[in-house]
């Protein structure tokens, strides 16, 4: 579904009641690339990742195409960074009850003072009941980069927001795919070697692919469904060649 045909930004449901909010952009002399938003529909919705500030007006209609924007809970995101908390306050703005959900590191260094509401600050392997969906936060500091990163999981399907694990430039035209996106992911990543290469990566990739997801929430690319623990294995393989 095209929620705005200027900006293309569209939403397609990856799993029960996770959309995928995608607007493609223009890199000025550089190739198309894409940001992500999943929006876990629930008694408590939740946002994972917010998008940059300027996207914040077709992110905001994107989410009201599926759900009155003020119900929103939890606006989570991995680390402090502009794609994927750049417009929290503004969310924060049009959304009263909700809170950042975030990183016990990230509430204690950043969003204590950034963000216009205190947050709610999960521990590693705390879990939060949305409704019908439990989400499990996952701590993995640096990885792929950030002291105060972590992860969200759906344990109740499956699916792991996964940040910015496996990016993939482009559009982002196909909403979920099970093709190959490690391939794709490895091919931006290696140019510009975003990830900061910590002596537990291997083990932190690890300890995610013990989860067993069946579906990667990407935030940059397709979405993918298929065995998400032999391609995080697969993954932290090739981080070490």
């Amino acid at each position: 579904m095209i929620t705005n045909p200027q900006s293309g930004t569209n939403v397609h449901e990856i799993a029960e009641g996770i959309y995928r909010i995608n607007t493609p952009v223009d890199v000025l002399g550089g190739p198309a690339f894409n940001f992500n938003q999943y929006l876990l529909v629930d008694d408590e919705p939740l946002l994972f990742h917010t998008g940059p500030r300027q996207l914040f007006p077709v992110v905001r209609d994107a989410i009201a195409s599926l759900m009155p924007v003020e119900r929103l809970r939890y606006v989570g995101f991995s680390h402090t960074e502009a794609d994927e908390c750049g417009s929290l306050n503004l969310l924060l703005g049009v959304a009263p009850h909700a809170v950042p959900l975030c990183s016990q590191i990230a509430a204690m260094v950043s969003i204590n003072d950034l963000a216009d509401r205190p947050p709610r600050a999960l521990a590693d392997g705390e879990q939060l009941v949305l409704g019908r969906h439990t989400v499990q936060w996952f701590d993995t500091p640096h990885v792929p980069h950030g002291w105060d990163a972590g992860l969200l999981m759906d344990v109740s399907n499956g699916t792991l927001f996964c940040g910015d694990l496996f990016t993939q430039g482009g559009r982002g035209d196909i909403a979920l795919t099970e093709s190959d996106i490690l391939g794709p992911s490895e091919a931006f990543r290696q140019p510009l070697d975003y990830f900061a290469h910590a002596p537990h990566t291997a083990t932190t990739l690890a300890r995610l692919a013990q989860q067993e997801p069946g579906t990667l929430a990407c935030m940059h690319g397709s979405a993918w469904r298929g065995d998400g623990a032999a391609l995080l294995r697969q993954l932290a393989e090739a981080l070490v060649h």
